[in-house]
């Protein structure tokens, strides 16, 4: 019955979902020029020599850190060339950002938090299979997937485990929208995998399915994003978040009264930018955008990563900051779950693990 009302639930955020995207369409068609800048606009202006918009389309959990890193790169270019660099930004789930770019939002730069996202752009004509070629192989953050509790964790939350509790409302997103929401399933059903390896001495995707479905019976819901399901945390819903480490981070240097519980097996995050390179080929922005991709590498902009609670891909930078970021001991990365490619098609496909446990099969 729990999992009828969810279903529901999903849907009818699925079909909010899609009325806000063609809302956002219309808006970004007829939106104010003093606000924004059109990609019409982008193109004109960026041939004009003096001023440049550069569109960002980033996943939602980035946008505190992007929004202070943008003003930062802006004075530097413009140090450098003399030249005016303007920013239309959008901030969606990882997975609607890469269909809205793919469906027609021209960005020039994506930041996602998936890399098969990014795959989906390369499909779609937009970016060139070479992104990977890129520092730290297109890489530009890393996190890991924690638990958040209630100040004092009053429920005694230490491993996935105990979200499997009876009573204990959990909250994650939705991995049919959300980047994250996939990474919090990868973790889950990895630490299922390790526990089949403890006790059975090989990895049981049987015994890890049925971790996950325990985990899922007590999911108070799904929203669309991980910032989304942050949001919900906040306003009280549910007794532990399932969510990127950053994210808890950010938010408790904000105020908030949070304690952060680290897994011991859980599941390292690793988060690709890009040049969409059709879009700036189109715009005249490829000289910029490549820049302002290239920056994001930079100890500068990996400081305001790890401000905001990312662990650093720069390996000086990460130094600084090692003793804030301490590594579960079963900490294990995609390759543990076969890549990207096995985990697309076992977890997530129409016939997929997840797609059972959601429809409990």
């Amino acid at each position: 019955m729990k999992n009828n009302r969810l279903n529901i639930r999903i849907k009818r955020n699925e079909i909010l979902l899609s009325v806000l995207l063609i809302v956002s369409v219309i808006l970004s068609a007829c939106g104010n020029q003093s606000d924004t800048e059109s990609t019409a606009s982008a193109s004109a202006v960026s041939n004009d020599g003096k001023d440049i918009t550069l569109v960002i389309g980033a996943y939602s959990v980035a946008k505190d850190a992007v929004g202070e890193i943008l003003p930062k790169f802006q004075a530097e270019w413009k140090a450098k060339t003399g030249q005016n660099v303007k920013f239309q930004e959008s901030y969606e789930a990882s997975g609607t950002q890469a269909r809205a770019i793919a469906g027609g939002f021209e960005a020039d730069v994506t930041l996602l938090s998936l890399e098969g996202d990014i795959d989906k752009l390369v499909k779609a004509g937009l970016v060139k299979d070479t992104w990977r070629d890129e520092p730290h192989k297109g890489m530009i953050t890393r996190s890991i997937v924690v638990l958040g509790t209630r100040e004092g964790n009053p429920l005694g939350i230490h491993n996935f485990n105990d979200l499997t509790k009876p009573d204990v409302k959990v909250l994650y997103p939705n991995p049919k929208t959300s980047g994250g929401a996939q990474w919090d399933i990868n973790a889950i059903y990895g630490a299922g995998l390790k526990q089949s390896e403890r006790d059975e001495g090989k990895k049981d995707p049987v015994a890890a399915k049925a971790f996950l479905q325990a985990v899922h019976q007590n999911v108070e819901s799904l929203d669309k994003s991980g910032r989304a399901s942050m949001a919900a945390f906040e306003y009280g819903v549910g007794d532990v978040i399932v969510t990127y480490e950053n994210e808890l981070l950010a938010r408790m240097a904000q105020g908030a009264k949070y304690e952060v519980v680290i897994p011991d097996d859980t599941i390292l995050i690793e988060n690709p930018a890009a040049v969409v390179d059709q879009y700036v080929d189109e715009h005249g922005t490829r000289k910029v955008a490549e820049a302002f991709l290239a920056y994001l590498w930079t100890p500068e902009a990996q400081e305001v990563f790890a401000k905001h609670g990312f662990r650093p891909v720069n390996e000086q930078v990460m130094a600084k900051h090692i003793s804030e970021y301490p590594t579960p001991k079963g900490l294990f990365n995609i390759d543990y779950l076969g890549g990207w490619s096995e985990v697309r098609k076992n977890l997530y496909s129409s016939r997929g693990i997840w797609y059972q446990v959601l429809a409990g099969i």
